[in-house]
């Protein structure tokens, strides 16, 4: 895998909103390994209660998170940005091996190197039940349709 990851900060509007779209795809493709890979070999992470170090650490993180969140699809939307500083807001729909439906928001707060690679993650997040009915994510799984509406669209 390569060791830099375009687009490059400092980061325009256009730019950061391209590092946005880059992330949720990769998220939503739920491949621990390579989504690693846009992360610096000592990135530093810390996901609600749990703190991060590097790239093992979030390939062991996200194999345990996918295999526990079923039908998992995320959206998320440029908040603020800064030089190589992006901040955005976000929410994903999930089911637990019970079948019981959630749709997790929060905010995460990113740094990357000079080579686009993210060194630094930190995320704030909430879980709301919902039902089966309230869910708002239905497209197949993997990468959002380009049609399918934002979290402002939809009034998240």
């Amino acid at each position: 895998m390569s060791e830099s990851r375009p687009p490059f900060p400092p980061f325009t509007r256009e730019t950061a909103i391209q590092k946005v779209r880059a992330a949720e795809d990769g998220w939503n493709n739920r491949d621990p390994y390579k989504v690693s890979f846009a992360y610096t070999a000592d990135s530093q992470w810390r996901n609600r209660n749990e703190f991060l170090t590097g790239r093992a650490q979030i390939v062991e993180f996200l194999s345990r998170k996918w295999a526990q969140e079923n039908e998992y699809r995320l959206t998320k939307e440029l908040w603020a940005f800064e030089h190589n500083r992006i901040a955005v807001r976000f929410a994903y729909e999930w089911r637990n091996e019970k079948g019981e439906w959630f749709r997790s928001y929060g905010n995460e707060n990113w740094e990357f190197n000079e080579q686009g690679l993210m060194q630094k993650r930190y995320a704030s997040i909430n879980d709301l039940a919902i039902t089966e009915n309230e869910r708002k994510f239905h497209w197949p799984q993997g990468r959002r349709p380009d049609d399918h509406p934002g979290l402002s669209e939809l009034g998240l």
